[in-house]
């Protein structure tokens, strides 16, 4: 039995690529799997520019709300559930579209995890209070003196990923850039075409502050209202979903809407930033620009023959 093929489309944040996935898939008879750390929760749908229910009610989405906001997911968990999916649409010959912009998450997708060490939860919650008594910036400092290597790739904010290499380094003795050589290569149990979407910065800053300023006209502040009133707190990794903690801290009154919405902009545009870094590295998408003229069903075709064109490589 060949290994079942995934036809997957990335993008940066408001590149348009949920759109223009979801009418991919419904031409192949798809169904669509997100690759997005952030889509897993319940609750957290207009930040996180969820589907609609009708754009949902179309086909099959799989890991979008999968996790109540409470709930903590590690990669491997989502790798795990993403694989079972994966195999099950291959059992039923069901061809799968997936779509999303988590770098880690694709990364994982299409190349496997390496095989570091386990968790050690009495380590990483003494690794977690530490970060939040010193601040991040203490255990990234730690860890260039310890692997400078992954202190390179890791910002100094990114508290999740310093943990773990500290955590790898602690267990093993030996940094987790060291581990990760090999983890470079295409996985061979799934097969992949990939394309990417891609747009001039200035077009897709233009998007991003739209998008932002109709996330909130659509009620985004009463959304983060409701999620802090709920009984039990946000786990850490849904607290990191890009722009809530700052509206946090506008309903906390530590600042006015129009600074919260400049800020999410300005992240959001970085975040895109940094997106654009990863998938540079992945040397096989076909890149589909997208012009200001261009309809979801042109960017579809236009994604169409990119696949087909790396089906011949």
């Amino acid at each position: 039995m060949s290994a079942p093929c995934i036809h997957l489309l990335l993008g940066p944040t408001a590149s348009g690529k949920s759109a223009v996935a979801l009418e991919l898939a419904r031409r192949r008879g798809a169904e669509l799997l997100s690759v997005d750390s952030m889509k897993i929760y319940r609750r957290l749908d207009i930040g996180t520019a969820k589907p609609t229910a009708a754009e949902r009610a179309v086909l099959p989405h799989h890991l979008i709300d999968w996790k109540e906001p409470w709930e903590s997911c590690s990669v491997a968990e989502w790798l795990g559930e993403a694989e079972r999916i994966v195999r099950a649409a291959a059992s039923r010959n069901i061809p799968l579209v997936a779509e999303g912009g988590t770098a880690l998450y694709l990364k994982a997708l299409r190349e496997g995890l390496f095989p570091g060490p386990g968790r050690d939860a009495t380590l990483r919650k003494r690794l977690e209070e530490e970060a939040e008594r010193r601040g991040p910036g203490a255990l990234h400092a730690r860890l260039q003196t310890v692997d400078p290597d992954a202190a390179r790739r890791i910002l100094p904010g990114d508290v999740r990923r310093i943990v773990r290499a500290l955590e790898v380094f602690e267990l093993s003795g030996r940094p987790i850039s060291a581990q990760q050589v090999q983890w470079g290569r295409l996985r061979e149990d799934i097969r992949f075409r990939t394309a990417g979407l891609e747009l001039e910065r200035p077009a897709l800053y233009a998007r991003i502050d739209a998008r932002v300023q109709r996330m909130l006209d659509a009620g985004w502040l009463d959304e983060c209202r409701a999620l802090l009133q709920l009984e039990r707190p946000l786990s850490r990794e849904a607290r990191a979903a890009l722009g809530y903690r700052t509206l946090f801290a506008h309903l906390r009154g530590e600042l006015d809407l129009a600074a919260a919405t400049e800020r999410i902009r300005f992240d959001t545009r970085h975040f895109a930033r940094r997106q654009l870094m990863w998938f540079r590295k992945f040397a096989d998408v076909r890149w589909v620009a997208v012009r200001p003229e261009d309809s979801v069903a042109d960017l579809a075709e236009r994604v169409e023959a990119a696949w087909a064109d790396a089906a011949t490589r």
